[in-house]
């Protein structure tokens, strides 16, 4: 049986406005995200990817077009909802790490834990990410990668079914990205956690089951990958 289909988007658009001044970041987009499966989306600065990102993550709200999560329309819920449904299935890494300088790692996972519905432990979640020795370390003691791998453990914490990364790496110089993109890999390897992973760096595209390509807003090229590599064995 094929995977069973995680987001659908149907014709998505979305438009900004400021003052006299639209930019139209997305132009009728359509595309299904498979369970268990990573994905890279690659594309130019404006070619509308972080934009598709945080609407599949409920962050923003499209113009136009619908957006499902499995049988659930986001695109007609309340905000409410859209607060629930970031809660309970979706982890966030962005490229700037967002981590609390007064707590440990295992106090920064522990703020996703306290509040989840089927949570790990935090030591757990920093053990998956390799960092089961730099528990009790604050985040001035941790180099870029670590810090990068504690917000990935505090986003996959909470088990949740989505993991949205935009630009997980941009920050960092390439041997440490790869321990980052290592993280991500096996998480999704082993948790079965749909993973949509932005990047610039097209070499990237190597660890995924499927690339899209974006530009002007629009899907331009979806690429399957029949042989992938895994993160050290990618060369940048």
């Amino acid at each position: 049986m094929p995977p069973a289909i995680a987001f659908r988007v149907e014709d998505l658009s979305k438009t900004y406005t400021t003052g006299a001044v639209s930019v139209q970041a997305l132009r009728g987009v359509n595309l299904e995200l498979f369970d268990g499966e990573l994905v890279v989306l690659l594309g130019a600065s404006g070619s509308g990817k972080s934009t598709l990102l945080n609407i599949l993550g409920a962050l923003d709200s499209p113009t136009g077009g619908r957006v499902f999560f499995r049988e659930h329309e986001l695109t007609r819920m309340s905000e409410k909802a859209l607060t629930a449904f970031r809660r309970e299935h979706v982890g966030f890494v962005f490229q700037f790490y967002n981590l609390v300088p007064s707590l440990t790692a295992r106090e920064n996972v522990a703020l996703v834990t306290e509040i989840a519905m089927h949570p790990m432990r935090p030591e757990e979640a920093l053990e998956r990410v390799g960092l089961g020795g730099r528990m009790d370390h604050f985040p001035a003691e941790l180099s870029g990668g670590e810090q990068q791998r504690v917000a990935i453990a505090r986003a996959i914490a909470k088990r949740p079914e989505v993991l949205l990364c935009d630009e997980p790496t941009g920050a960092l110089d390439s041997k440490t990205g790869v321990t980052v993109l290592e993280a991500l890999y096996e998480v999704n390897r082993d948790l079965g956690t749909v993973t949509a992973l932005i990047t610039h760096n097209a070499a990237i595209r190597q660890m995924a089951h499927r690339v899209i390509r974006l530009a002007d807003g629009l899907v331009v090229a979806v690429e399957e990958n029949t042989e992938r590599i895994e993160p050290a064995g990618i060369e940048w």
